[in-house]
């Protein structure tokens, strides 16, 4: 039972470093890394509920698509400041 355990610990921890690895690999800007205009961003709701961290953007210049890390927030931001669709209403 040890060997099962310490085997299912090992491809626990490989897959948690490809995660980590492929997570610092995807681009953290909002430009486009083949034409450097801005991109767009596509909402996705099980993606954003899935993983947060990550960002589906398309650019209208060259037609990229793909992921890229959400870029941290502003230092003066607060959540306070953000306006819902119901509260705009």
């Amino acid at each position: 039972m040890l060997i099962v355990a310490v085997l299912f610990a090992t491809v626990l921890f490989r897959f948690a470093i490809v995660l980590a690895v492929v997570y610092r690999i995807l681009p953290a800007t909002r430009i486009c890394p083949h034409c450097a205009n801005d991109l767009t961003l596509i909402r996705h709701p099980i993606l954003r509920r899935l993983i947060p961290p990550v960002e589906h953007r398309w650019c209208i210049g060259c037609g990229w698509n793909g992921l890229v890390r959400r870029p941290p927030r502003p230092p003066g931001f607060s959540q306070s400041r953000v306006i819902s669709r119901a509260a705009r209403s």
